[in-house]
């Protein structure tokens, strides 16, 4: 857990992620990214010097995989609230208008959902799991198939909903997400995502992977021009 901490603490310092007072609603899908953000939260609700509450919330797309005991166990096992959000993602994205590429208006719509209850809970902030190798792949997306410069941000306001979205484990890379999950025997919910490793963000996965055998520094250098020259990640 310290080596995800720090990481995440990092990130959190470094743009101000967390105030005093703040109530977090952390974004639980089951996977292995999300389940270590909610327990570093918990963690780190103990020693952090700003007083900041948490709940976990969960979007219930309609998939027949989708585990809400499972959730509850992870959330009962730590004494984090969690809040689970019905809806009809499913059925809209591969039923009725089966998406070729049905990754974006899933997660619009789960976007909703989440804020919906944010709201409702009365929450400021929502923190996403996104890691360091989302950033880097999602930053390729947009360079490769729509000629753009740019990847999500470290924090983002939302001035329809007046509540701020945080990515705390943008500096925290895959491999230890991984390595945490192993070392502490932590179940995941064995299937998310129907696009799983089919889709086009698997494809940078594995083209990163390909090209760090040639070229060593490629996932540093990427993210180096990331933060030099997008503007909301400069420091």
């Amino acid at each position: 857990m310290q080596r995800i901490l720090s990481y995440m603490r990092k990130a959190i310092e470094e743009y101000h992620m967390i105030e005093e007072g703040d109530k977090i609603a952390v974004c639980l899908s089951g996977g292995k990214d999300s389940i270590t953000m909610l327990n570093a939260f918990k963690a780190l609700q103990r020693f952090y010097p700003k007083k900041f509450e948490i709940i976990a919330v969960s979007i219930n797309p309609g998939f027949e995989y989708f585990d809400t005991d499972f959730l509850k166990k992870i959330c009962d096992s730590i004494d984090v609230p969690l809040f689970v959000e019905k809806t009809n993602a499913k059925e809209i994205v591969f039923d009725i208008r089966k998406e070729k590429n049905p990754c974006s208006l899933c997660a619009n719509l789960r976007r909703g959902a989440i804020n919906s209850v944010a709201i409702r809970e009365g929450c400021n902030k929502i923190a996403l799991g996104h890691n360091q190798d989302d950033v880097l792949e999602t930053f390729l997306l947009n360079l490769l198939y729509t000629g753009n410069i740019g990847t999500f941000s470290p924090m983002s306001y939302m001035d329809r909903s007046k509540i701020t979205l945080i990515r705390p484990l943008i500096y925290t890379p895959e491999k230890e997400i991984r390595r945490f999950v192993k070392k502490n025997g932590i179940d995941v919910m064995k299937k998310v995502c129907p696009m799983d490793g089919v889709s086009k963000r698997e494809d940078m996965k594995q083209l990163i992977f390909s090209l760090s055998k040639s070229i060593p520094m490629i996932r540093a250098n990427l993210f180096g021009a990331i933060k030099r020259n997008l503007p909301d990640w400069k420091l």
